[in-house]
């Protein structure tokens, strides 16, 4: 596609159109005293009005030397200890995380007009809680990390078709075979904001901070 064409389309493009989106009313003197209760009903909301992987999310990292990055990972949950997402310690975020563990997600339901930022410091579970969590999940996600490697070159997809092969025989064969690089994380918090899209862009904005002792709240310019 040209660049011109690649314009044209852009141009052509709206938002949040009525048709599949809707756009709720959010006040936020209303809102809950802790962004997890207000995050739990946003994400039962979304998955309600049919977003399609609600679960998914945007993870930013910074490298070693200060290189940022970001990939679209999925949530394995969030509680009193934090949100979660889980990946090889040796994977390129994980190598991030190690050298900076600091780290931001963004859910995105445009079904609602709904954003989700959280941002904070990162810390690996246990290893035992992070293969426990990958044996409760599908086959294919065992075979995925068996197949290990992430990150790394790869020099065909041949190579890869006849490692996954065997991860997934190994995976069938043996559901609690362990993936010992494969990490659970858990970001605990110190800023979630919500964003809910308004028609007349007057977006409205509100970000927990955690001060220690609770929550404290504010509303942020659209």
């Amino acid at each position: 596609m040209a660049q011109h064409d690649l314009h044209e389309l852009l141009r052509s493009l709206r938002v949040w159109d009525a048709q599949v989106t809707e756009l709720r009313p959010f006040d936020p003197d209303t809102a809950p005293p802790t962004p997890l209760t207000l995050f739990t009903n946003w994400f039962a909301e979304a998955v309600a009005a049919g977003q399609p992987e609600p679960h998914t999310m945007s993870l930013a990292t910074v490298d070693e030397e200060g290189r940022p990055d970001v990939r679209i990972v999925m949530l394995h949950g969030a509680d009193a200890d934090g949100w979660s997402f889980a990946t090889h310690a040796t994977s390129r975020k994980g190598r991030a995380l190690s050298a900076r563990p600091y780290a931001a997600l963004a859910f995105y339901w445009p079904a609602l007009g709904r954003q989700v930022r959280v941002r904070g410091p990162v810390t690996p579970a246990p290893a035992e809680e992070g293969q426990a969590d990958l044996h409760a999940r599908s086959t294919g996600a065992l075979a995925a990390a068996l197949t290990g490697r992430q990150s790394e070159e790869l020099s065909s997809v041949e190579e890869l078709r006849r490692a996954s092969d065997a991860a997934w025989q190994r995976a069938r064969e043996n559901p609690a075979e362990p993936s010992p690089t494969w990490t659970l994380y858990r970001l605990r918090p110190e800023t979630v904001e919500f964003f809910q899209g308004d028609a007349e862009r007057r977006h409205v904005r509100l970000e927990y901070r955690s001060t220690g002792f609770g929550w404290s709240r504010a509303l942020l310019w659209p």
